[in-house]
């Protein structure tokens, strides 16, 4: 199914609770296992138990003392996703021009783990704050940190769409490639999310669960807040083969739409016009879409707008085409969610695999949909969806295709 704009998708790297390989991460959503649990143990209280934090992540693993200077954690993962990519697919030196190659890196949070140790410090112990806290904060740090590692030269820049920042990021590293600005692009998402003030601040808002994910179940009761990273390598079509390399699957297109309305209730009608737009950009016939990753976040609202979106553009098939929330078992990544999700998109193509929406209690009467629950499934599917869609009303549907089509 390769078009005239589709792109190569060669390499992934994920930073996640549930894995910080693209295996690790690949086999634990199809055996449906939940990175949500107890976060008793943080040192300071919020309304909810649990949570997905990354707990097994360590820094210096990763870098030297000196990079630590200069690196928030939303930073460091996004540099550790970003060197599995870049392995996976394979570019040595010589194989593209540095000017050619683009970084876009999207973000909801930055450096919030630096801010918020500095104002503890200026606050409530009358300190300092750290020196570096400017560039450990910038948005654009881990786009900046990622060129320097791959000798990126040409665009290099950061965006922030809250939850749809991913997505947007890699539709704007396609974009760079389809008009001509650059031959490769690492693109994908991050966001650390367990500082004290995040946390509370989400506790505020009152929409994270008391309990667990239950997306488009009954019973549910919100979000879980997750964290990490995720990168994928995108290339004009036909690179990699002339170097020897295999693409993992395509990048059909993708759609990108705002609503109008309240800046957190989501509104179906722009949802429904990103996936219109990615189908459309794509070069497909809705018929052709056999999974849609749904951005299902848990909430009443959002899982409601979003099935009423799907419903309305694919018709009654809409009832029956699988739409699975990997939320449901990795907590909802915030910036990089829409990078998470792309990659279980991806494993659910190569695999023939559909992950499945766990945590689910039953049919709410109102969402009329498949929602692959509480197992993954087999299913030879050629093209999905993976659906962003963020406070703000801004939405992001991507598409991609088996590699082979």
């Amino acid at each position: 199914m390769t078009t005239d704009r589709a792109l190569d998708v060669t390499g992934r790297g994920i930073v996640s609770a549930l894995g910080q390989t693209v295996e690790a991460f690949t086999q634990a959503i199809f055996e449906g296992r939940s990175a949500i649990g107890p976060i008793a143990d943080l040192g300071f209280g919020v309304r909810f138990p649990n949570g997905a934090p990354i707990r097994d992540f360590v820094p210096g693993d990763h870098f030297d003392d000196r990079s630590l200077s200069t690196l928030d954690r939303f930073a460091q993962f996004a540099t550790v996703a970003a060197r599995a990519a870049w392995a996976e697919a394979g570019i040595g030196a010589g194989d593209v021009e540095p000017d050619r190659i683009a970084v876009v890196i999207g973000t909801a949070n930055s450096g919030i783990d630096v801010l918020d140790d500095g104002f503890r410090r200026l606050f409530k112990a009358n300190g300092r704050i750290h020196p570096l806290t400017i560039p450990q904060t910038m948005g654009s740090a881990p786009a900046s940190r990622i060129a320097r590692e791959i000798g990126a030269r040409g665009p290099v820049f950061g965006v922030t769409s809250a939850c749809a920042s991913a997505a947007h990021a890699m539709m704007v590293g396609a974009s760079l490639i389809r008009g001509g600005l650059a031959d490769v692009a690492v693109v994908g998402g991050t966001d650390s999310c367990y500082s004290e003030g995040y946390l509370k601040a989400w506790d505020a808002l009152r929409v994270v669960s008391s309990d667990t994910c239950r997306p488009f179940s009954t019973g549910r009761r919100g979000l879980i807040v997750g964290e990490g990273s995720g990168m994928l390598v995108i290339e004009r079509a036909g690179r990699a083969a002339a170097r020897g390399a295999r693409p993992i699957a395509r990048f059909l297109g993708g759609g990108i739409s705002s609503d109008v309305g309240d800046i957190v209730a989501p509104d179906p009608t722009g949802m429904a016009l990103a996936i219109r737009k990615a189908i459309l950009d794509a070069g497909i016939a809705p018929e052709a879409v056999d999974y849609i990753n749904a951005h299902g976040t848990g909430t009443v609202a959002n899982d409601r707008s979003e099935a009423a979106a799907v419903l309305d553009v694919f018709g009654d098939r809409g009832h029956r085409l699988p739409m699975s929330s990997t939320k449901s078992m990795v907590g909802h990544a915030m910036g990089a969610s829409g990078a998470l999700e792309a990659i279980a998109t991806i494993a659910a193509l190569e695999h023939a695999m559909l992950p499945p929406t766990m945590n689910f209690l039953g049919a709410d009467p109102d969402i009329d949909i498949d929602p692959v629950a509480d197992a993954a499934r087999p299913a030879a599917i050629g093209v999905a969806l993976s659906d962003s869609f963020a406070f703000g009303g801004l939405n992001v549907s991507l598409a991609f295709a088996r590699a082979d089509l």
